[in-house]
């Protein structure tokens, strides 16, 4: 039996509105990101996307699609012209359309995905939103795995605080975007059918009620108790890896290190900004001898390497009677850690310090503190959480603990903080 689709009311819209519209949607969710009790607020700019697109031909399903996403990266991203203009002194105009252009380009994937939503969209909403949240899961895994993957701001982190959080141990952050896209798609386009509109509602509100009332799975379990003391220097980002400055960073890191009265103490990304043959002859024996004869165990970010092997971005533990632990970081930011290539010319003109790391092993091996598993993961690693659950194949090495060593600092006082609390708190 064939279906009639519905008419498509999105042709008497203009273009230009029609993509102002998807833009400003797309802009607007990201709120979601930084105040997670807004999580509603990402559902419904999914939803009115999620109707556009389905009144809408394939060509102008595609703008929308490209015109959200890109809207939507620029206003979650906006604050790495902090890193690349103020700290990695590239011209604003230039930082500002490499940002345009990033975020135009990974918004190709929700482009496309839309575009199929309206071509093979069938007019049943049931059927529909289920297509519509298999694409937008495409689209978003797109973003996430190819070229390195970037997958900050995915819809999934905006629902932390929301029901749909105990999905996690799940489905992950990528199946929390997918439901939310499914319901929210499906209530909008239920709406838009008068004879659907009580199914789309009420299934959708059910689902939501059934989801707070429910308990947390136990995935969770507490394996110990360990006191932990975070070390974090309030030093600008400009003045870290300054020759005149970087005496005193390293004194009040390691003055700290040595002061704290905890079973471990962690001290973020790069506190140590010294590559440890640059500093005096005895230090870094002295350091790691202290927490060898003593009840402390630290883990601490710094800089490895030479010229001849390239360098790593680090974290290193010391602890009682225990060889010096390292972990190297595996998944590098592009043109921060890592070059892509065919854009060298692009990381020269940027002023930011070993800009071009070698990669760490995937398993890396945790450090062991008190009958504890601590697993270091450095900076924006924490959103990757397929590589993460790398490292819990073997459960009798398997992490207890996750200890994420980020410097913030890269983005100044942004919303940056905000999102990447959130991102840290769904990956727990």
């Amino acid at each position: 039996m064939s279906v009639r689709r519905s008419a498509t009311p999105a042709k008497q819209v203009p273009l230009a509105l029609d993509l102002l519209l998807a833009a400003a949607l797309g802009a607007l969710q990201t709120l979601a990101y930084v105040h997670t009790e807004a999580w509603g607020l990402q559902c419904l700019c999914i939803a009115v996307l999620a109707w556009r697109a389905a009144t809408a031909s394939v060509g102008r399903a595609v703008a929308l699609g490209w015109a959200f996403g890109t809207a939507w990266l620029l206003a979650g991203t906006w604050w790495l012209f902090i890193s690349l203009h103020r700290y990695g002194g590239l011209p604003a105009w230039m930082a500002m359309l490499a940002i345009t252009a990033l975020s135009a380009f990974l918004s190709l994937y929700l482009g496309a995905a839309l575009g199929a939503f309206a071509g093979w969209r069938s007019g049943r909403p049931w059927r529909d939103s289920a297509l519509f949240a298999a694409l937008w899961l495409l689209a978003e895994l797109a973003r996430g795995v190819i070229f390195t993957g970037f997958p900050w701001v995915a819809s999934g982190y905006a629902f932390v605080d929301s029901p749909l959080a105990k999905l996690a141990p799940w489905v992950g952050v990528y199946g929390i975007g997918f439901v939310a896209a499914w319901l929210a798609a499906w209530t909008a386009l239920a709406l838009a059918q008068p004879s659907q509109r009580w199914r789309g509602a009420l299934g959708s509100g059910l689902i939501f009620a059934a989801l707070a009332l429910a308990s947390p799975a136990p995935f969770t379990q507490a394996s110990g108790t360990l006191s932990v003391a975070l070390v974090q220097g309030n030093i600008p980002q400009e003045e870290k890896f300054a020759n005149e400055h970087q005496a005193a960073a390293l004194e009040w890191h390691v003055g700290a290190l040595l002061a704290a009265q905890a079973n471990l103490v962690i001290a973020p990304e790069t506190a140590v900004p010294f590559l440890p043959q640059q500093m005096p002859e005895t230090f870094w024996p002295a350091l790691k001898e202290h927490f060898s004869n003593g009840r402390t165990y630290a883990l601490f970010g710094v800089p490895l390497g030479n010229d001849d092997a390239g360098y790593t971005n680090s974290a290193v533990g010391f602890g009682p009677g225990q060889p010096e632990y390292r972990y190297d970081k595996h998944h590098l930011v592009p043109f921060g850690e890592l070059i892509p290539f065919g854009f060298k010319w692009f990381t020269q003109l940027m002023n930011i310090p070993l800009g071009d790391f070698n990669r760490g092993p995937l398993r890396a091996l945790s450090f062991a503190v008190n009958g504890e598993r601590v697993a270091p993961n450095i900076c924006y690693e924490d959103l990757f959480g397929e590589d993460l659950a790398a490292r819990f194949n073997d459960p009798a090495t398997a992490p207890t603990i996750f200890a994420n060593l980020s410097n913030i600092g890269w983005f100044g006082n942004t919303i940056a903080i905000e999102q990447h609390l959130q991102i840290s708190r769904l990956r727990t």
